[in-house]
């Protein structure tokens, strides 16, 4: 039982350390206790939206815009050059005379 009981005292030892350092890091913090965490351990406090500016958002549309009208730019290049290698071809499966019985 002595054992126990040293294991049990070095135990709550460790929960007086946790609980002094918990305490100490919302002090510096400066939240309190029942806005830092909620009973399941997540926090509670909302994310602070991030502003866009007028400027930024007219940079993006542009280099999404670019970034779209290259992308067609080479699929219908891509698409040109295909049509031609199939023009050149003759379509066999039509000409193929049925199977006989």
């Amino acid at each position: 039982m002595n054992d126990i009981a040293r294991v049990i005292s070095r135990l709550e030892q460790q929960r007086a350390t946790i609980d002094r350092a918990i305490s100490a890091l919302r002090e510096v913090e400066q939240l309190k206790p029942a806005e830092a965490l909620s009973s399941d351990g997540s926090s509670t406090a909302k994310p602070k939206r991030r502003r866009m500016s007028a400027e930024a958002r007219r940079r993006i549309g542009e280099a999404t815009r670019r970034r779209w009208a290259e992308k067609r730019a080479a699929e219908s290049k891509a698409s040109s050059a295909t049509s031609r290698k199939k023009t050149g071809r003759k379509n066999r499966s039509s000409k193929r005379a049925p199977a006989a019985a």
